[in-house]
């Protein structure tokens, strides 16, 4: 795609960012060369700016590594190897990387993230589709995927983690802020949250679930171990835990909010090695047999 001199300054570019555009290109030329030829100048800024106002192109690039300072690539970028950046990396479509991926400045993909290794964000990792990453991924500040998670060994989020469809983490999930699923989350390990966990569907680990504040699951809980937080704990229908389910001082433990009270008995069981200090609602069931 070619940008022309005029469609560049129908977005009302900055007057600095304009003139050195008109220098560079004169009145025009294609859309990602320009977008390299600002990275390779450190206008980094500028890249993602013009990025931002004509969107992603259906453009396939193919490497065998990457290790760069920035990346802004307008349509999807497939890599053989391993991905190692000391800034941003923006991609308008979709990444594809068959080792490792490191940025230290914010990864933003366009649509899915799909990493045969492990991903370690220093700054903020957005992606508008799945992110699949084969080992475990590092983010050392918000996590924020529109589609699909599915992470091989553990998670780490220390900013805020949402995820608007199912998450599937194969060992622990470890967040230092709030967590947000848009449908299920199920950890392989146990999950641990420093706020509050919230997930529209169900909630599983086959370790503890151990929450900073309060935890609320849409339909049900169950954990291997405790399911323990300092403040309510709500489910739809069932609660089942290995161990104890334990709220925090002065909150109650809620079960069978989303069914009718009849069919407690069927529908919103609760169950864990003993009957936990303030159940509200719900019909408990005893310990699970061994």
């Amino acid at each position: 795609m070619v940008l022309t001199r005029s469609f560049v300054r129908a977005k009302r570019p900055c007057t600095d960012g304009y003139r050195w555009f008109v220098r560079q290109f004169g009145e025009g030329d294609n859309y990602q060369d320009m977008l390299d030829a600002m990275v390779a100048a450190g206008r980094v800024g500028d890249a993602c700016w013009l990025l931002e106002q004509f969107g992603p192109t259906d453009e396939l690039r193919v490497v065998d590594a990457i290790e760069a300072d920035a990346v802004v690539f307008a349509g999807t970028l497939e890599v053989r190897g391993g991905v190692d950046v000391d800034g941003i990396v923006r991609v308008g479509r979709s990444l594809h990387v068959g080792a490792g991926v490191r940025a230290s400045g914010e990864m933003r993909i366009g649509a899915d993230l799909r990493v045969e290794g492990g991903v370690r964000a220093e700054g903020k990792l957005l992606v508008g589709g799945d992110l699949r990453a084969g080992w475990g991924v590092d983010c050392a500040d918000e996590l924020r995927c529109e589609g699909e998670l599915r992470v091989g060994w553990e998670l780490h989020c220390v900013g805020p983690l949402r995820v608007a469809g199912n998450a599937f983490v194969g060992l622990d999930v470890q967040a230092d802020e709030g967590v947000r699923c848009g449908k299920g989350l199920q950890a392989g390990g146990s999950i641990q949250v420093a706020t509050s966990l919230h997930a529209r569907h169900g909630i599983l680990a086959a370790g503890s679930i151990e929450v900073g504040l309060h935890l609320e699951a849409g339909w049900g809980a169950k954990a291997g171990g405790t399911i323990g937080a300092r403040g309510a704990i709500r489910a739809g229908e069932s609660l089942t835990a290995g161990e104890a389910i334990r709220a925090g001082n002065g909150y109650g433990v809620f079960a069978g909010l989303a069914v009718p009270m009849e069919a407690w008995e069927n529908s919103a069981r609760v169950s864990a090695s003993a009957p936990p200090d303030g159940l509200m609602s719900g019909w408990w069931a005893g310990p699970e047999p061994c």
